[in-house]
């Protein structure tokens, strides 16, 4: 089953990875930010070697969105993030796990988990039709 991870985050300036952008991050010690940089190194070449890793791929800042509405048959365009919340989507990533306890224990591993927040979500399989 595939699920969708996706990050939220603040960083102070929208690079990535997100978490190296965080007060969090600038407030940890240097080993603490090498322990957090070879925890999500070591995540993505766990999962990337055993198959679990479908994709992943950061965001733009949510400044360059655009929300996009149809009213009555009107389009309306919205520049800028839709939400607002100091926590925004800096990136996801796909795995195809046997069941959501995994995804969720793979969730729990990225740095942003510590400090922002890490939503799984199964992507259900629909069939075009025929």
């Amino acid at each position: 089953m595939k699920y969708l991870v996706m990050i939220y985050s603040n960083p102070t300036s929208w690079a990535h990875p997100t978490f190296e952008n965080t007060d969090y991050y600038r407030a940890a010690s240097p080993a603490e930010r090498a322990e957090m940089d070879a925890q999500f190194e070591a995540l993505l070449r766990e999962t990337s070697a055993s198959g679990e890793l479908v994709s992943g791929t950061p965001l733009a800042a949510p400044s360059t969105n655009r929300v996009v509405q149809v009213r009555d048959g009107d389009t309306v365009t919205t520049d800028g993030p839709f939400a607002e919340s100091k926590e925004q989507m800096a990136g996801f990533f796909v795995f195809d796990c046997v069941d959501i306890d995994r995804a969720t224990e793979l969730a729990a591993r990225f740095p942003d988990a510590r400090f922002g927040r890490v939503e799984v979500r199964p992507i259900m399989d629909i069939q075009p039709p025929a």
